[in-house]
């Protein structure tokens, strides 16, 4: 198998796969709701909606005030001891908190890494296919170069013929001009 055979062969195969690339985004589009992503299950906005909210400052601080009223109250007696000094109570509500946030956060991440797989695996088929555009374009314009190149070598070879048979032709001498 020559050079040019392969050549073939591997353009050949660009251009199928470019095909299958441009047939499998259309059929992507098609698929696609107008609006983009499919609509969230109410688990998926449950998920979504205690993860914003656990990690935003504004959760942040008004826990954190919480937090500070709860012990500076158990520890000054202003309100009856209700949770003494190593603050049990206290204890067994954060550890409640953490035990029911951190499932709900933890399926909003790995919805979120869904999306991001996905959208990843979309960024490489189009840089894939860029890529064959690209190439199947550096091609077309290395045809024009070279058909160029022909013709301009065509043009050169012509205009040399003209010139050796301009050369071969024997030059006949002027001839002096005689006073009567």
């Amino acid at each position: 198998m020559d050079i040019k055979e392969l050549r073939h062969q591997v353009r050949d195969e660009e251009a199928r796969l470019l095909h299958e690339l441009r047939a499998l985004r259309r059929t992507q589009r098609a698929a696609r709701p107008a609006g983009g992503a499919a609509p969230l299950t109410l688990g998926q906005r449950v998920a979504d909606t205690v993860a914003a909210t656990m990690g935003s400052w504004r959760f942040i601080i008004i826990q954190s005030v919480l937090l500070a009223a709860w012990v500076a109250l158990n520890v000054t007696a202003v309100i009856r001891h209700w949770d003494p000094y190593p603050f049990i109570l206290l204890n067994l509500a954060l550890s409640f908190q953490a035990a029911y946030a951190a499932p709900f956060i933890m399926m909003s991440q790995n919805r979120q890494q869904d999306i991001d797989r996905k959208e990843a695996e979309n960024d490489y088929k189009i840089n894939i296919k860029a890529e064959l555009e690209i190439e199947l374009l550096h091609e077309k314009i290395d045809d024009l170069r070279s058909k160029e190149v022909l013709a301009l070598t065509e043009a050169v070879r012509k205009l040399t013929g003209l010139l050796e048979q301009a050369q071969q032709k024997p030059r006949s001498k002027p001839r002096a001009r005689t006073r009567a």
